[in-house]
């Protein structure tokens, strides 16, 4: 983005204060470059789709508060996948009749260019369809979950729900996050029944008339339940090769907490048939990364798949010390695969607005005598780091370092593993389960680590060595600005 930050900022601003006259931007820990909506509470991203100059993120929203509840889809548009703008709800919650309530839970969006829905007018090739779980209940009582469908004719600005819904039910009480593409001229449709810990796959010529061709799971983690699966293709860096990846929604490493997995392998229209793997495959390290999807019918030009995640987790996500809003969205993350042997690893790269303040700096133990000490302006910016292990037992990274407080990132050669403690990053008495310290395995390129360490007011994404690993964590500082410390750990 070319624009200047505070252009952008005051962009996000009209925004907030169009959809909220009580919520702006100087609102305590409100992210600046990362989506969140004006208010309320928001969890998983649900239809993720590019149409016509705009990309579209549809959401799990609560119109009526910031706690979870009545649930429907919110969205947002961007022509860049920096710069959102919020809209009206698009799938609101439906009461019926007979007392039943549907709550619009999870799924996807596509473009139906051809029409194979019969939604449209012939000849319209900008139609979309809502894919979407509806969670039955009555009262206290959830009656099931089963796959309804809703469509727009004017780019998802107002939507019809189908007067024959359900298009697919099994009757379960779990049995939902239907996830759909086109693939070789017929849709397909990735659906998790998350206590069995696997994913159906089915087909359909039409969108309404579902077929069951496949199942798979019951490996990688098994801890908790599986939900919000994707699959897609994504290409081999230095190579015309691509695999295809099914991600899964289930326990991060620390297994009392949510995470997501995916398996690389094969699909041949009909079965997906994951690679030989050594043990879990994970998308995020931290305690706060969770049900990304890609987007659909991205252009031809962008031949990588794009992710985007809810930050925020499940142990503690209402007590967050937010106020007007809880619950944001990832950076968009742009895929690809690296290969290592015969195994294959997931990359992700940020796609984020060249206007967060950057430093960037290239660092040895022999120009580092002592602690190197920045006093940044705000709690948003963007940090570079470069760090030449030679000589050294590793190093450490202080964030937000105000009086006692801190988010520290340490890097012990020995073992090889990069943390991330925030256990004394501010206020972190708002839920026991939140002070925590996550850790990850880094492998060093030819000596170094390179790290981009994103923070945006109570959002850290960091990537090591390209994106190779990811760790995400949101921290509340009791500052809103604070020093950064960079020193090498003594050596023995």
């Amino acid at each position: 983005m070319k624009a200047s930050m505070n252009k952008f900022l005051f962009f996000l601003l009209i925004i907030a204060i169009a959809c909220s006259p009580k919520s702006d931007l100087t609102e305590t820990y409100r992210p600046q470059v990362h989506y969140t909506p004006a208010k309320n509470w928001v969890n998983d991203p649900n239809g993720l789709v590019y149409l016509d100059g705009e990309y579209h993120l549809f959401y799990q929203y609560n119109p009526e508060g910031n706690v979870w509840g009545h649930m429907s889809w919110g969205h947002a548009v961007s022509t860049d996948l920096q710069n959102w703008e919020e809209l009206q709800v698009a799938l609101p919650e439906i009461i019926n009749s007979d007392g039943t309530i549907e709550g619009i839970f999870s799924g996807s969006a596509v473009v139906d260019s051809l029409n194979t829905s019969g939604f449209f007018e012939p000849g319209f090739k900008n139609g979309l369809l809502a894919i979407y779980t509806a969670n039955v209940t009555k009262g206290e009582e959830q009656i099931g979950q089963n796959q309804g469908i809703a469509y727009s004719s004017d780019k998802g600005h107002t939507w019809t729900y189908y007067d024959q819904n359900p298009v697919l039910d099994i009757g379960l009480k779990d049995f939902r996050d239907p996830n759909v593409f086109r693939y070789k001229g017929k849709w397909k449709m990735v659906v998790s029944v998350p206590l069995e810990f696997k994913v159906q796959i089915y087909e359909s010529d039409n969108l309404k008339s579902w077929s069951l061709l496949s199942e798979f799971g019951k490996m990688g983690d098994t801890a908790k339940i599986w939900e919000c699966p994707s699959l897609f293709p994504v290409p081999v860096e230095n190579s015309t090769d691509q695999k295809w990846v099914m991600m899964v929604s289930s326990a991060g490493e620390d297994i009392r907490f949510t995470g997501m997995q995916y398996f690389v392998g094969d699909f041949d229209g009909k079965t997906f048939t994951a690679d030989k793997q050594e043990g879990v495959k994970r998308i995020d390290y931290g305690k706060d990364f969770y049900a990304a999807i890609p987007f659909n019918n991205l252009p031809q030009s962008k031949k990588n798949p794009v992710i985007m995640g809810w930050i925020n987790d499940w142990e503690y996500a209402r007590d967050i010390p937010t106020v007007d809003f809880r619950g944001s969205f990832s950076f968009p993350r742009k895929l690809s695969l690296i290969k290592n042997g015969d195994d294959f690893q997931l990359n992700q790269v940020p796609v984020v607005s060249s206007s967060i303040p950057l430093k960037s700096e290239k660092l040895q133990i022999s120009d580092l005598k002592k602690a190197l000490e920045w006093d940044m302006a705000d709690n948003t910016y963007h940090l570079n780091l470069e760090i030449d292990l030679a000589g050294s037992n590793g190093f450490q990274v202080a964030l937000l370092k105000h009086e006692k407080n801190e988010t520290v990132i340490t890097y012990t050669v020995n073992d090889q593993i990069l943390s991330l403690d925030r256990t004394q990053s501010g206020r972190v008495d708002f839920n026991e389960k939140f002070p925590s310290i996550e850790k990850m395995k880094v492998i060093p390129v030819a000596g170094k680590i390179l790290l981009d360490i994103y923070l945006d007011q109570h959002i850290i994404e960091l990537y090591a060595n390209g994106g190779q690993k990811v760790l995400t964590d949101m921290v509340f500082p009791t500052s809103q600005k604070g020093k950064v410390i960079i020193s090498f750990l003594e050596t023995n």
